[in-house]
């Protein structure tokens, strides 16, 4: 709470600790990056995560890089990056992500970088899609294209967080239309998001390639709760 107060009145300070930033700092702090609490799951291919979609899905490989808890560092930054407006702090922490999984080629070797669709409504009122800017920082480290237009969201969903596992999966299900599904013919497809719960999103956008030949999909987010 402090440290939202301090930004709110004091732009130079770090939204993840409230700390005034260093000389050569901008946008999150080097002590708040340097101690973001590393999941290290791309090391496992039974993660988690990827454990998450087995038998639900066909996917190659799945991650978070980054663990998320309540009132910490990364909660901080992501409500900053979701509900007040500061995207860059959404190239910022997809910069990391890039760190992270840059030696797991499951994921740095992907042909298209797909960041899961906001509807038009929310993206309205938020500006911007906040995986999309996370997506677009990894590109700018691995230089592999973003193509945010081609999965649409088709049905404006109702939030997430008081939904039981069911009623997330419910909620998201058939909601993403793909357009000129035979361009992804043949590619390995990385789906970006912020967060990964349950997973019933990334469900829902990996039905949308299900009928594409021979696409590869691999699924990596900033963060995932402890498990």
């Amino acid at each position: 709470m402090l440290s939202h107060l301090l930004n709110l009145f004091f732009p130079n300070n770090c939204p993840g600790c409230g700390y005034n930033f260093l000389h050569g700092e901008s946008i999150i702090c080097n002590r708040c990056l340097h101690t973001l609490p590393r999941t290290n799951y791309h090391r496992f291919p039974d993660n988690p995560i990827a454990k998450n979609f087995w038998g639900k899905a066909n996917i190659y490989a799945a991650t978070s890089a980054f663990f998320f808890d309540k009132g910490e560092t990364l909660q901080h930054l992501l409500h900053q990056l979701k509900y007040r407006g500061n995207s860059k702090i959404g190239v910022v922490l997809g910069r990391q992500v890039a760190l992270e999984l840059q030696h797991a080629p499951e994921f740095s070797h992907a042909d298209v970088i797909i960041p899961v669709p906001l509807h038009p409504k929310k993206l309205l009122m938020r500006g911007y899609n906040q995986s999309e800017v996370i997506a677009k920082g990894i590109s700018e480290n691995w230089n592999i294209p973003v193509q945010p237009a081609l999965l649409i969201r088709t049905k404006h969903t109702q939030t997430q967080t008081h939904k039981s596992r069911f009623q997330r999966f419910e909620n998201v299900k058939d909601v993403f239309h793909l357009q000129d599904k035979q361009s992804y013919a043949g590619k390995h497809i990385l789906i970006i998001d912020d967060v990964i719960t349950t997973g019933s999103t990334i469900l829902s956008c990996a039905q949308a390639f299900a009928e594409v030949p021979h696409c590869k999909i691999s699924v990596a987010s900033v963060a995932a709760a402890h498990h």
